[in-house]
């Protein structure tokens, strides 16, 4: 714990949980020291010594990096200026563990203060257990591991020269590899034959009935007069033939 400050009880409780849940999760792969509370146990750093609270060794005693642990009353420009900055500045790789309500001020104090942080996790409380989430990772990781992250946040985008993320150009190249890619063969389609149909004759218009009649009555020629004979009467009926058979009459009986 910094010398300059002091932590509320249940905090400074919370804040002990936190680094021997650590203790357990590093001792895997190092060997681990602690500073819980106001113990002195594992110094660093020549001159004036400093107590990180886990101070992370190799087998053969070299250190690798030291963790601290804050809580919400500890993350401000003070504590920064005088524990983190001077973490920063050792041989081995400094990981700071803040609460989830924290992330955003500690950025902002490790960007302000240029702190070279390597990792930088969350931790927040679902019940009567802890979980950390990594948020931001700078650097190639300790050798051979630290405690695996049980979720990861989206890393920030990266930043060029220019000022502008390096997500869009990342994305360019990506987009060519795909447009390169040879397309599946596509099948033909094979059309169907399409059968011939006859024309459809136009409809016969027809005349209705009584005009029909009237052009009949146009075309047909008009009747002839009979010719009179030259004296004037009428021509004589043509009496039958001789050989005709004329009309028995009956016989009186006497």
């Amino acid at each position: 714990m910094s010398p300059i400050l002091v932590r509320p009880v249940r905090e400074q409780l919370e804040h002990d949980r936190v680094i021997r849940l650590l203790q357990a999760k590093y001792k895997r792969k190092f060997d681990v020291a602690i500073n819980p509370g106001n113990e002195r146990t594992a110094p660093v750093g020549t001159g004036t010594p400093w107590y990180p609270d886990l101070v992370l060794q190799e087998r053969g005693r070299k250190l690798v990096g030291v963790v601290e642990v804050e809580t919400a009353e500890s993350v401000n420009n003070l504590e920064a200026m005088s524990q983190w900055v001077a973490f920063g500045k050792l041989r081995a790789q400094f990981h700071l563990y803040v609460p989830a309500s924290a992330i955003d001020s500690t950025r902002r104090l490790c960007v302000d203060l240029g702190i070279p942080v390597a990792e930088i996790w969350a931790y927040h409380s679902i019940g009567d257990q802890l979980r950390f989430t990594l948020v931001q990772k700078t650097g190639p990781g300790l050798p051979k591991g630290s405690p695996e992250p049980r979720s990861s946040a989206p890393k920030p985008a990266a930043v060029n020269g220019a000022g502008r993320s390096n997500d869009k150009a990342a994305a360019k190249p990506a987009a060519k590899k795909v447009a390169k890619a040879p397309a599946p063969p596509v099948k033909k389609a094979v059309a169907a034959p399409v059968k011939k149909t006859a024309p459809a004759k136009a409809p016969v218009a027809t005349k209705p009935p009584v005009a029909a009649k009237a052009a009949v009555a146009a075309k047909a020629p008009a009747p002839k007069k009979a010719a009179k004979p030259a004296n004037g009467k009428a021509a004589a009926v043509a009496k039958p033939a001789g050989n005709a058979k004329k009309k028995a009459t009956p016989v009186k009986r006497r």
